[in-house]
C-alpha cells in the first residue's frame, strides 16, 4: 500500500470547471481527495472477486453518495482499478459493472 500512497489524491482544480462559481472553487479545497481515493480503492481492493457500486457505498454507508462515487473516476484514470464486462445487479435490480483493484 505505502508504495501507492503517492497516487491518492486530486488537485482541487480537477474537482471543478473554470466557470463553475467561487463557493465550487472553495468548497474543492476542502476536499480531502487523498483520503478518500484511499478508503474507496481498499474497499475495492478488498473485493478481489471485484464489487460494484453499491457493494462499495455500503461499506463507506457514512459517507455521501457523491464522495464515493467521484472517487471511481479518479481511481480509474490513475489505473488502480479497472471496469470488467461484467455486470451484477444493484439495490435497484438494475445492472452495474463490476471494478476490480489492479
Amino acid at each position: 500500500m505505502d508504495t501507492l500512497e503517492h497516487l491518492f489524491g486530486t488537485l482541487p482544480k480537477w474537482l471543478v470547471r473554470k466557470n463553475d462559481p467561487e463557493k465550487s472553487h472553495l468548497a474543492a479545497e476542502r476536499v480531502d481527495t487523498k483520503s478518500l481515493e484511499r478508503i474507496v480503492y481498499e474497499v475495492i481492493r478488498s473485493h478481489p472477486e471485484g464489487c460494484i457500486s453499491d457493494e462499495v457505498q455500503a461499506e463507506l454507508k457514512t459517507l455521501p453518495y457523491s464522495s464515493v462515487t467521484a472517487r471511481f473516476s479518479a481511481l480509474k484514470r490513475k489505473k488502480l482499478i479497472y471496469v470488467t464486462d461484467e455486470k451484477r445487479a444493484g439495490k435497484s435490480g438494475k445492472p452495474q459493472l463490476v471494478m476490480r483493484a489492479v
